[in-house]
């Protein structure tokens, strides 16, 4: 069960013009997480190297990435475990980054139907996140997250 959230979270909100179902599979189908998931405009797609979307379950990702404070890119390796899965409405699941120095950070997402089940409000919660520098990161990183799935919703990034 999630821990409830704190006035210190990051929470991202953004209403998609999609299902709620197609957009919850976004998040659960790898091959349509590869194309959104951790990715940057104008990057590739992220590697899943392991999505078992089920309470329990894990995942592992690598991403390529632009450097931080420098030219270039750089390979960026993340994983975590699923705590609650229950389509289409709600997934949790702990996030971990191979440069962070915290650990087991916790992420909610809430899939709501708006109206006509044409649109999907979309809620992250990232909590557990330790440092103002962490939380801004964070913040930025979801919000480009969301971009590209936004992108991909609408058929416009492979």
């Amino acid at each position: 069960m999630a821990t409830p959230a704190t006035a210190e979270a990051v929470i991202v909100k953004r209403t998609f013009a999609a299902p709620r179902e197609k957009v919850f599979a976004a998040w659960a189908n790898p091959a349509l997480m590869a194309r959104w998931f951790c990715r940057c405009a104008g990057h590739p797609p992220t590697r899943v190297l392991e999505a078992d979307v089920r309470s329990g379950g894990s995942y592992r990702i690598e991403v390529e990435g632009p450097k931080q404070g420098a030219p270039g890119t750089m390979l960026y390796r993340g994983w975590g475990t699923y705590r609650e899965v229950r389509p289409p409405e709600r997934l949790v699941f702990t996030w971990n980054w191979e440069h962070d120095e915290f650990k087991d950070t916790l992420v909610t997402v809430e899939f709501q139907s708006l109206g006509q089940s044409d649109f999907t409000e979309v809620t992250l919660t990232h909590e557990l996140l330790p440092t103002e520098k962490a939380r801004a990161e964070h913040k930025q990183g979801w919000g480009e997250c969301f971009d590209m799935l936004e992108r991909v919703l609408k058929g416009e990034e492979s």
